[in-house]
């Protein structure tokens, strides 16, 4: 088995566990959307722990009655995984600040977070003011949030040489017209602003339009006749390929319902070179579309339309 059939088959397991940890849609209720009962953002990352290279999976869940990170961990010799679950709604101001430890593969691993002065949007992923650090052998392979220089230090635990790198991500958005997200598209570490607005009702055809960082980057016209596609952008030089289906949003009754869309990095060297299997969400279209060019990193949205 090469390197690189190692690294895609542990790409899909690491999705499966992110399935796993994932909340489920609540389909059996009198909503008529079928609102998903959870909102979610699942983030894969590849880094190095110890001397083998394994996947991370971190998701921010957050119901009406919990809100809950997981770090999933896969262990690359034994294909086990480990999952580390840090209630994040507690009335106890010091519960938001810990340490877990466990062990992966005989090696100690150790998750510090600090999410006392969080800040956050409608995302259940934090935007600023945390950190959630994962040390193994004193050193510091995983760092989330914007309190790095925290994390160091409270850790007292040496940063990785190799930093880990995002290689896949999805989340639910919920928005009457303006759906917002941020997701890496260039050749640099930051994130990148996404906006999605729409004009679905009204006198005139319904229309959608994609701006990156507010500038308009994509504008569909004749959404009745354009309601799936794809479109290539360009960002900071990379080639970033954009596709969309919001059928539900046209047709579903009340304008609501789900739009998808995926950003994905076309051909990233450092990440994979071959076809990464597609989210079981998308119909054969968009599997052919997705299969057409070697895969990047690739950013799953799941647009709720609301009334």
């Amino acid at each position: 088995m090469t390197m690189l059939t190692s690294e895609l088959e542990t790409a899909s397991t690491s999705r499966r566990v992110a399935d796993d940890n994932e909340p489920t849609t609540d389909n059996n209720n009198n909503n008529s959307n079928n609102l998903p009962a959870n909102n979610f953002v699942t983030c894969i990352y590849r880094m190095k722990l110890a001397d083998a290279i394994c996947s991370i999976t971190v998701t921010w869940a957050k119901t009406l009655i919990s809100h809950t990170l997981y770090i999933t961990v896969e262990d690359p010799k034994e294909g086990h995984h480990y999952t580390c679950k840090i209630d994040l709604k507690t009335w106890q101001f010091w519960g938001k600040k810990g340490l877990k430890t466990f062990r992966v593969a005989d090696i100690r691993v150790d998750v510090f977070w600090d999410l006392r002065s969080a800040k956050f949007t409608s995302s259940p992923e934090p935007s600023s003011g945390y950190y959630v650090a994962m040390v193994a052998k004193e050193e510091v392979v995983l760092v989330l949030g914007d309190e790095r220089k925290e994390a160091l230090k409270r850790t007292r635990s040496r940063a990785s040489l190799e930093d880990a790198r995002l290689v896949h991500k999805k989340e639910i958005v919920f928005a009457k017209k303006c759906f917002c997200t941020k997701t890496w598209l260039g050749q640099d570490k930051r994130e990148h602003n996404i906006m999605i607005e729409s004009a679905i009702s009204g006198p005139y055809d319904p229309e959608m339009w994609i701006s990156v960082d507010g500038r308009e980057t994509i504008r569909v016209p004749n959404l009745h006749w354009r309601f799936r596609g794809n479109e290539t952008i360009v960002v900071e030089n990379v080639e970033v390929q954009i596709l969309w289906d919001v059928h539900d949003w046209l047709y579903s009754g009340n304008h609501s319902g789900v739009g998808i869309f995926v950003f994905r990095r076309c051909g990233d060297r450092d990440i994979d070179t071959t076809v990464v299997q597609p989210d079981h969400h998308f119909g054969n279209a968009f599997s052919d579309v997705l299969g057409e060019q070697p895969i990047g990193f690739c950013h799953f949205l799941y647009a709720w339309m609301t009334e």
